[in-house]
């Protein structure tokens, strides 16, 4: 089995109970039993623990009550059992004990109300594999397959993304009853990776899945709920140019998307390799704002005569997505016009272009392998 060391450090955020958050097979599970085997664990999906606990949540405080200060419990998928939330409110405020809760869903808790412990547990979220967590990242396979770890290294990985989906649609729609049209749902699914990367358009996809918009939103808002996706807003500073203000959707993962798509054996110069290329480097790019610089805002900009740049990250760098071997001045025009209207970012278009390099009015042309080295040496803002 191989084993990877995740950039996501736990043990520095242990001042504070957590909430651990994360798409299904992230390795929420794996992390935390390799990071702390010395933990009280609680496995919410064995069947005989999880129905100990439904009938009766109050067995968690008699467990845990008088353990030591500081105790560290951890209690994997907490939202199959959210009534044990209470308990571990009393808990950490009686004997001040630390917990980790795992969940690959919020939905439950925001639908019913239930304790989020009043600010007493902080959310830390785990991405899909990033390449500084691979020795000998291979980006074909990356782009073609996507960072779920189980699904990176598998000798048959449609195989595991075609089970990814179907257990997805049964335990996270299904099991929360939250969908009332399953196949209506299935296509948005479809649909949806369809718009991946794009400006979303709520009227045209509600038409395309025959449901209402309000439907689609809410479809959207479920996508993100149990994190299987993730909205980018426009950017919205005083400009000349009129933009467009729609946010772009991305699943949490390019596998995913490509599955969906029913693309296969992307290849570079191809249309669908540049999708997937530009999708695998804005999952980087979350990834890395989410581990490292959690207050960073990113943005994307379009305008409505169709300049467009892939990122903008604070006040800082502004990010042009291309898969092409060969960048020329034509890849660089929506980071020029970026430029005419906001001063003193960082100009940056990130390539397959095997030569890292600068133009003649300071754009940087940064091949995509140096660019992930940059960004996670913290040298690109």
């Amino acid at each position: 089995m191989v084993k990877y060391n995740r950039i996501l450090r736990l043990e520095d955020e242990l001042d504070m109970s957590l909430f651990l958050l994360g798409a299904r097979k992230t390795g929420k599970s794996t992390l935390l039993c390799s990071d702390f085997p010395n933990a009280i664990y609680i496995d919410l999906l064995d069947n005989e623990i999880r129905r100990l606990y439904k009938e009766r949540p109050s067995r968690l405080y008699e467990q845990l009550e008088g353990k030591p200060a500081e105790t560290l419990v951890i209690i994997d998928e907490i939202t199959e059992v959210p009534e044990l939330l209470n308990e571990v409110h009393r808990l950490i405020f009686k004997f001040n004990i630390t917990f980790v809760l795992c969940a690959s869903s919020a939905r439950k808790l925001k639908r019913k109300g239930y304790n989020t412990l009043g600010g007493r547990a902080f959310p830390c979220y785990l991405f899909p594999l990033v390449s500084q967590e691979i020795p000998d990242f291979d980006l074909e396979r990356a782009v073609n397959y996507g960072l779920i770890p189980q699904h990176y290294i598998s000798k048959n990985p449609q195989k595991q993304l075609a089970a990814y989906i179907d257990i997805y649609l049964r335990e996270e729609i299904r099991a929360e009853s939250v969908v009332r049209n399953l196949d209506s749902f299935e296509r948005f699914l479809e649909v949806a990776a369809m718009t991946d990367g794009e400006i979303v358009n709520y009227s045209n996809i509600a038409s395309d899945c025959h449901v209402k918009s309000v439907t689609a939103r809410e479809y959207f808002n479920i996508l993100q709920d149990t994190l299987i996706g993730y909205m980018i807003p426009a950017y919205k500073e005083a400009e000349k140019r009129k933009t467009v203000q729609a946010p772009k959707f991305y699943y949490f993962d390019v596998g995913v998307t490509n599955y969906l798509l029913h693309r296969k054996n992307l290849i570079r110069g191809t249309v669908e390799f540049g999708h997937a290329f530009e999708h695998l480097v804005m999952q980087e790019i979350m990834a890395y704002i989410g581990y490292m610089r959690r207050e960073s805002k990113l943005a994307y900009w379009h305008t409505y005569t169709g300049h467009e740049v892939d990122a903008i990250i604070d006040q800082n760098v502004a990010i042009e997505i291309k898969s092409s071997e060969d960048i020329q001045n034509r890849h660089l025009k929506g980071l020029r016009a970026f430029r005419e209207e906001h001063k003193g970012f960082r100009l940056v278009a990130v390539s397959l272009d095997p030569m890292t390099r600068k133009t003649e009015d300071n754009i940087e042309i940064i091949n995509v392998h140096d660019f992930f080295r940059m960004l996670w040496n913290g040298d690109l803002f």
